[in-house]
């Protein structure tokens, strides 16, 4: 063969080989059952995952894998890292799309932590049915002058009435996670947005608001209800700066058989009551906020 053609293979197959131990990796249910463990990855996020080795989605996870007749093993990952752990691939937000970049080993089987539905997000993984509700809200120190809006009862209402308060105001906010700016066009308000070290955590942001980092901060609803037990008397929610959001555990596309296999297992423990009592454990408030969300025929 000619020495340029060996040369040309040998690069196709240099550029190849990493690929394919990626998606020899990229394990669907069969694989795992042959492997005999399910292989969780989470960050540490409000009482999804706590840290100390339990969570909602922690239990949800270890429920799931017992369903399974499978072991149950946690990989911590980070935001920055979490979808190349899933499917080999780095992804970001790019605007409305995702920008992928970069080969990185697979380190797990799912993401479970309170991962936020966006459209971005579905262009790189497959969400499983919605777990938990969400949104984002605009939280300020209780002594700021900056006062909750009166609610309307329409939500789009709500959310212009809370934007139109953001005048020369300064809001702490967190890129490629769901407190991202960008997603909630805040560019398009007077505010003054501040983003947060790319290192800081979501758990982080109240602490860097009473800090005085900046006026007010962007949270979601699961962290906002945490920080509202965690510091009462010291924060203040004015208003919604986000349409309803929903969290669902996430899937590399192929994992179809994982994903309804974790669909039909939770079908069945919201019917027999085990999943409200399990997010009554970790989000017994989130009931006063959403009460039909985790009825059994919401599914």
């Amino acid at each position: 063969m000619h020495p340029l053609v060996l040369r040309a293979c040998a690069l196709i197959l240099l550029v190849l080989t990493p690929l394919c131990s990626q998606l020899a990796a990229a394990r669907d249910l069969d694989e795992i059952r042959q492997d005999g463990v399910l292989r969780h990855l989470g960050i540490p996020y409000a009482n999804f995952v706590t840290g100390a080795g339990d969570g909602l989605d922690v239990e949800l996870m270890q429920g799931f894998a017992r369903h399974l007749g499978l072991r149950y093993e946690f990989v911590a990952t980070s935001w920055r890292d979490v979808f190349g752990d899933l499917t080999g691939v780095h992804a970001k937000r790019n605007g409305a799309d995702a920008e992928r970049f970069g080969t990185t080993p697979i380190r797990g089987d799912l993401v479970a932590n309170g991962m936020t539905i966006l459209g971005w997000r579905k262009q790189v993984v497959a969400f499983s049915q919605p777990t938990f509700p969400s949104g984002v809200w605009l939280i300020a120190r209780a002594e700021s002058p900056l006062r909750p809006i009166a609610p309307t009862g329409l939500l789009d209402s709500d959310i212009r009435e809370t934007k139109g308060r953001l005048e020369g105001i300064s809001v702490l906010a967190l890129a490629s996670t769901c407190l991202d700016p960008g997603l909630y066009h805040l560019e398009a308000t007077s505010a003054e947005v501040r983003l947060a070290p790319k290192e800081r955590q979501l758990n982080e942001m109240i602490p860097a608001l009473l800090n005085k980092d900046a006026d007010t901060t962007l949270l979601d609803v699961p962290d906002a209800l945490i920080a509202l037990e965690r510091w009462p008397g010291e924060i203040k929610v004015l208003g919604p700066i986000s349409e309803k959001q929903e969290m669902a555990v996430a899937f590399r596309p192929e994992s179809s058989q994982l994903r309804q296999a974790f669909n039909d297992y939770l079908v069945a423990i919201k019917q027999d009551g085990s999943y409200r009592r399990l997010v009554q454990k970790y989000y017994p408030a989130v009931f006063d906020y959403f009460p039909d969300f985790f009825r059994p025929d919401t599914i």
